[in-house]
């Protein structure tokens, strides 16, 4: 047997936090020698994201071992799970393929899996595990960055460039900001006037911007302008609108005045209402891809593929007929009490690999913050001594204590990611216990979400329901069906 070594950081704080490259190649090498006794192995070793759709360097060990053309088993040893991967992606696959046809190991010490050919459906299942939770970690980084774009939104701040008539300039401080350009707010304000005197339709405002601004401008960002909030005071993020710290051009008013012309005053409003039907958009047909319709006769709710593509004898299938083969799997996602242990542990022993950097995280966010605290207390001394000018001292305390407030709101999203982490993990395995009584005992939204969290792929096939389960569920129904929960004797201890 060969090896090769797999070591991998992708951020700086891992590389303060006992994750460097080389305190990983040391353990893997000591690992390797010594507990497989291995003397032919390669290293590799790159500073990448797991989680990248192009990971060249990982792509190369890839390469290597699906052309290894020896019958000598390849052991690929990693420090951990998440130091391989942390989603499900073709690498797993191809990874997957391997192990199965008996060509390679996957070997994780830090985490106590190894991984071969006839590995018992347990360890499968903690490796699924593994890899759920890395990829929870790596979308929790993800969406603290979406929180702070969030936070900057409530603080009434464009994430964005800004809109015409607005420019960008920078502060003394380093930080941008937005205010009015003299010449072209003008511009923006005239156009309300015009379109809101109702004497000047969306062409022949582009007509007047040519003639006295020779400014050419489509039809469409006469358009884009005449309907944007931001102009009276209000920044539209997502469909909802945020009140905005900057400068307005026009007033509430005249923007309300012109949206009323816009519509125009004779304009019918129709309202279309749904009826909540339980599996309405979530399921296709088999055979054309077709959105399967839900239609209601004589109180019972059937559901059936238009076949508009044409007629392919397409059933009809009830409510409860649905309802009951769904029941049928989710029963099935039970896991033994033994197994769950392992499972446990598992999770302590990722939970203990994270402190480490959670706590780094913390302390240097921590002395960042008494830093402008410290400052704070200086410039309120100077001011006293008459050493700074009351304007100078507004200037400063602001941006220290704007400093202070953003570090605060980064320590609540580290504290928020660590719970919804073990939160999420222990969620996701009381679910796969409870998924049958969920399903049954809740409300149709609930039960909508439940088959989004653990179905994927939901099709029609004549008068039964196909389904792919999403990860880690395809392996708990697996190992149900099989029966397969047992460890063999051969398996790694």
């Amino acid at each position: 047997m060969k090896a090769i070594i797999l070591a991998r950081v992708s951020t700086e704080e891992q590389k303060e936090a006992g994750n460097s490259l080389p305190a990983q190649e040391h353990r893997l090498v000591t690992y390797v020698t010594n507990k497989l006794e291995i003397k032919n192995y390669k290293t590799y070793s790159f500073d990448e994201s797991a989680y990248k759709i192009k990971r060249e360097e990982f792509s190369k060990v890839l390469k290597e071992l699906t052309q290894n053309k020896d019958n000598e088993i390849v052991a690929i040893c990693c420090d951990k799970i998440d130091r391989l991967v942390r989603s499900f992606t073709q690498d797993l696959v191809t990874l997957e393929e391997l192990r199965v046809q008996g060509r390679i190991e996957l070997h994780f010490p830090s985490d106590n899996i190894v991984l071969h050919k006839n590995s018992p459906a347990s360890d499968l299942f903690r490796f699924s595990i593994g890899v759920s939770l890395a990829k929870y970690y790596s979308d929790a980084i993800s969406d603290n960055v979406k929180r702070a774009i969030e936070q900057k939104v409530r603080k009434g701040e464009w994430i964005a460039k800004a809109p015409y008539g607005y420019k960008h300039i920078l502060l003394e401080d380093g930080k941008g900001d937005i205010v009015l350009d003299d010449y072209y707010s003008k511009i923006i304000l005239k156009m309300f006037e015009w379109y809101g005197s109702m004497a000047f339709s969306m062409n022949t405002i582009r007509e007047k911007l040519k003639a006295d601004f020779n400014l050419e401008f489509s039809k469409g960002v006469v358009d884009m302008i005449l309907k944007n909030p931001f102009y009276y005071g209000e920044m539209k993020v997502k469909g909802k609108l945020y009140p905005h710290k900057y400068p307005t051009i026009i007033t509430k008013e005249l923007y309300d005045r012109v949206q009323m012309i816009k519509a125009g005053y004779n304009k019918k409003h129709f309202k279309f209402a749904g009826l909540s039907y339980m599996y309405r958009g979530l399921i296709r047909c088999a055979h054309d891809g077709l959105s399967i319709t839900p239609e209601k006769h004589k109180g019972i709710i059937y559901y059936h593929c238009t076949q508009y593509n044409g007629k392919h004898g397409a059933e009809w299938l009830t409510e409860d007929q649905i309802t009951k083969q769904l029941g049928i799997l989710f029963k099935k996602l039970q896991i033994p009490e033994y197994v769950m242990n392992q499972i446990v542990e598992s999770l302590k022993s990722v939970h203990y690999g994270k402190i480490e950097l959670r706590d780094r995280q913390i302390e240097k966010l921590t002395q960042e913050r008494a830093k402008y605290q410290k400052r704070c207390d200086a410039i309120y001394v100077d001011k006293i001594d008459g050493c700074i000018t009351d304007s100078e001292y507004d200037r400063y305390y602001t941006q220290f204590r704007d400093k202070i407030t953003d570090i605060d709101y980064k320590l609540s999203l580290l504290q928020e990611a660590e719970d919804n982490y073990y939160i999420t993990a222990k969620y996701l395995l009381e679910l796969s216990n409870r998924a049958y009584d969920l399903f049954l005992s809740s409300e149709v939204e609930e039960r909508r979400q439940l088959i989004k969290l653990i179905l994927q792929n939901f099709r029609l096939e004549g008068r039964l329901l196909r389904y792919d389960l999403i990860k880690p569920f395809d392996t708990v129904l697996n190992c149900a069906d099989g029966q397969s929960w047992l460890p063999r004797l051969d398996s790694n201890q």
